[in-house]
Order: C-alpha cells, then structure tokens, then sequence
C-alpha cells in the first residue's frame, strides 16, 4: 500500500512527465505542485485538461518557480509578477521562465524581453554585465508594486499564503515538523477556509504518528473542498488503516474523480479491491497504472498480479 501523506527510466527520449515525475526532479511535493496548477500559478495549454502530464516546457516553467522560491522570493510576490506580465507582454509564452534576479546580491525582480533586461512594469534596465552602482540604486528606486513593499497593506490571504509556503518548504524534514504545524496553523489562523493547509497540516500530523488528529484535518480539508484529491487519498490512507475499507474505497474513488492521472490512487485502488475480494477493478487499476507508469516503482508488481490473474482466469 502506498501510504504517502502527501504534501523512472524510459528507453526512448521523455516528452512529457506525470506530476510525480516532476516533483520527483524538482524536490517538491506532488501537493504543492498541485496546489500550483490550482491557483493558476502555472498556466494551462491550451485545451489541456486538469491532470494531464506534462511536458518538458512545463517542467522548465516550474523549476523556475521553484529556484526563485527557494532563492528567497515570496511565492505572492512571484505571482504578482506573473499576473502583470501576462497582462503587459501577452505574447510572452512562458513568463516565469524569463523572470529572474537582478543580482546575486538583491530581491530585485527583472524580465529579459527581446534580449535586454526590464523591470516587470516595462522601465528598462541596464543588463548584469553593464551594471553599475548608480543603475542598481536606479533600480532599487523604482516603484515597489511588484515586491508588495510597505506601501501595500498587508492582505491577511497573501499572508496566508506565506505561511503555507513556508509550511510547504519545511514539512519534507521530520526534524522540523512542529516548525511546518506552525506555519500551516498560522495560515489557518489567517484564512479559516484554507483547505490545502489543512490538507498538508494533516499530512505532516499523519507522518509524526497522530492518525486522530491527522484525520480531523483532512475531513476539515473536505469540508470546504470536498473533491481536494490529496485529503480524499490521505484519508482513505487513514481509513483503511482504522479497517474502515469501504468508506477508504469511496474516498480514493473521489479522488479518482478528481483526477483520474493520480498513479498513486490506481496503485491504492488496485490493492484495496484485492483486499476486499474483487479481482476484477483490481486488475483494472493495475493496467490504468501501467498506462501512466510503465516504469514505476510498483510497474513489475503490477505485472505479476496480472499475470497471475491471467493464469487463475
């Protein structure tokens, strides 16, 4: 059983990759990911459905992301950012990837357009090889509107949202798990609603041992996003360990619905079905599995129980 509480080799060149593939390369949970791709962080393509893998262009895109998050830049910060650019250069095709620092030694965030670098507001800018004290002063000068400076109230959901994000860049380290319940518990204390903090408040209380306390979150997760597919699987995670098999079965198959791409899920589903008796959708997961994972860490279980079956039928 795959009991992750969630916050491959290929013979042929990879074209595109599941989230797992990517969280797996970015060193970031498959829920942040998620979480990402919900608040339209991260654009869909065009006629792209919620869920799909992704491609290369993609996985560029994020680790950007993740390289400015992890150098230190608020995630509202970098969203604000995204959002003008979308709004003033539409036929930028991937604005995260052209975003970057001004330097080594500063938060400043500048865009490389058309080969010359701009602040994200249009104003030109002197590019890092040509720069000078008086142009970096120039820069910091200019208006704070991307950086969320003290001019700009504090919004108690952005706050929320750094404290998430805090919470997110800690809960990986189980030495620092009372620091990532304080974080989600302070974004839950700003914003009561935040179902993906609850959802990962329960996951690092399921990876400390405290399955009560893990279970009252995800099902507060639930109350407010009942379809949110990391507190559907974490639950029935938690279900079947109580025996609860059915409501655990009912719960991946939410979370299925959610999102029909989720390995982990045909792997839980195929397991608890043969738990339970029922070697058809057993099999049928193992296959919806293969199809998304054909060299995944359960792929050769996954053909042995289909082989078996094959013999038994």
């Amino acid at each position: 059983m795959v009991h992750s509480a969630t916050t491959t080799c290929h013979a042929t060149p990879v074209t595109d990759y599941s989230l797992g593939d990517v969280a797996r390369i970015l060193k970031v949970s498959p829920g942040r990911l998620r979480y990402w791709q919900k608040t339209r962080l991260v654009r869909a393509r065009p006629n792209e459905s919620p869920g799909e893998r992704l491609a290369f262009r993609d996985l560029v895109v994020l680790r950007a992301i993740v390289s400015l998050v992890d150098r230190g830049i608020p995630l509202q910060r970098i969203r604000r950012n995204l959002e003008t650019l979308r709004d003033r250069l539409p036929e930028l095709e991937d604005p995260a990837s052209a975003l970057r620092l001004w330097d080594e030694r500063s938060s400043r965030l500048v865009v490389r357009n058309d080969g010359r670098l701009e602040e994200v507001g249009g104003q030109l800018v002197l590019d890092f090889e040509q720069g000078t004290d008086a142009a970096a002063a120039r820069v910091a000068s200019m208006s704070d509107y991307e950086s969320g400076g003290e001019r700009r109230e504090a919004d108690p959901r952005e706050e929320a949202t750094t404290w998430f994000e805090q919470g997110c860049s800690l809960d990986a380290d189980p030495t620092r798990f009372a620091e990532a319940v304080e974080a989600y518990e302070k974004a839950l204390e700003l914003e009561p609603d935040y179902a993906d903090a609850y959802c990962n408040l329960g996951a690092v209380r399921y990876n400390q041992g405290q399955r009560a306390e893990a279970r009252r979150a995800f099902e507060a997760c639930l109350a407010r996003e009942a379809d949110h597919v990391e507190a559907n699987f974490n639950l029935a995670n938690v279900l079947e360990e109580e025996g609860e098999d059915h409501g655990a079965l009912a719960h991946y198959r939410r979370a299925l619905t959610a999102d029909p791409f989720y390995p982990d899920l045909h792997i839980n589903l195929a397991l608890l079905y043969e738990k339970i008796g029922r070697a058809r959708p057993a099999c049928d997961h193992w296959r919806r599995y293969l199809q998304l994972e054909p060299a995944g860490s359960w792929a050769e279980v996954a053909r042995m129980r289909l082989a078996r079956e094959s013999d038994l039928g």
